[in-house]
């Protein structure tokens, strides 16, 4: 399955600002369905994938240019444990990919004209683990052996034609290295984005460190953040472009805090739309949100970005 869009999402940054979607999983539950289970948004690979075009058509439809798949906390590991053998699980993680190409042809169906792309998501190690580590990094694995985990999947999905690999809430330069490592040789493009709070990633590396890990990347088309609070995006923004030299990626959360052991979020949003004019300036050429942020904000934010 290949991209009808005439053109690269590289391409794309070169020329401007790309809007990316918001949250998968609050779209999902927002719908009716029940996320609370280790495989996540995933889940519905299985059981409702029809759910999960629908939320990436929501996004679409909203002024999103980007949808980011539902393979986040799709590995083989995960669905091994729910008894789903590793055939199936490959079937899945190309359905997630193809999900999304289903949305992007429903949204032109209904009118929508400009370029979309279809990014396939692939979580840290912690995510499959689903305990709340993919916030912390430093899983006491080499760098070796995080590649071997990752390599797998990267592959099947890169066989199911995506436009661009979202190496996505990487907690650990570790971690990107072995990433990096990993999508070499699969001719897909890729944008790496960590977790981050302050001006560290969440295993505690500086962020010049970290970003630095990407600059000399030629599969990676672009490097910034997501899932962290709006507040850390301006100086990540900033640190990216300057120790890398390509575009920023950002898409954070609504600023709301996750508590992994309740499995729910407190606190109330401080993500304000608006601010995506100076993380613009500042060499943002990617821009959406994360968890708790919906297609209204995602609409708000392609419209602020439309304006000259």
């Amino acid at each position: 399955m290949t991209s009808d869009t005439p053109f690269s999402l590289s391409a794309a940054l070169a020329a401007g600002t790309v809007v990316l979607d918001g949250g998968l999983s609050n779209q999902l539950e927002s719908a009716g369905h029940d996320l609370s289970d280790e495989l996540w948004s995933a889940r519905l690979l299985a059981e409702r994938p029809e759910a999960i075009a629908e939320a990436h058509l929501a996004y679409y439809l909203a002024g999103a240019d980007v949808a980011i798949t539902s393979s986040y906390q799709a590995t083989f590991e995960g669905f091994a444990k729910r008894g789903i053998e590793r055939e199936r699980a490959a079937e899945l993680l190309c359905l997630s990919v193809g999900l999304g190409r289903d949305a992007a042809a429903q949204a032109r169906a209904k009118g929508v004209t400009r370029p979309l792309w279809v990014a396939a998501s692939v979580g840290p190690y912690g995510a499959m683990l689903a305990d709340g580590s993919e916030y912390r990094g430093r899983y006491g694995l080499s760098v070796a052996e995080l590649e071997a985990f990752h390599r797998p999947r990267l592959e099947v999905l890169a066989a199911a034609g995506p436009d661009v690999f979202a190496l996505e809430t990487v907690p650990d330069a570790e971690e990107a290295e072995a990433l990096l490592r990993a999508v070499r040789g699969l001719g897909v493009p890729a944008w790496l984005s960590y977790s981050v709070a302050g001006d560290r990633t969440r295993a505690g590396q500086p962020l010049d460190e970290a970003f630095a890990v990407a600059a000399d990347a030629d599969e990676v088309i672009a490097v910034g953040v997501n899932c962290c609070v709006p507040e850390d995006v301006g100086n990540a923004v900033e640190t990216a472009a300057r120790v890398t030299g390509k575009p920023v990626v950002v898409y954070p959360n609504s600023g709301e805090a996750w508590d992994a052991e309740g499995r729910a979020w407190k606190g109330r949003s401080s993500f304000a739309p608006e601010e995506v004019r100076g993380w613009r300036e500042s060499g943002a050429r990617l821009i959406g949100g994360c968890c708790r942020v919906g297609p209204r904000a995602i609409a708000s934010i392609a419209g602020t970005l439309a304006q000259a």
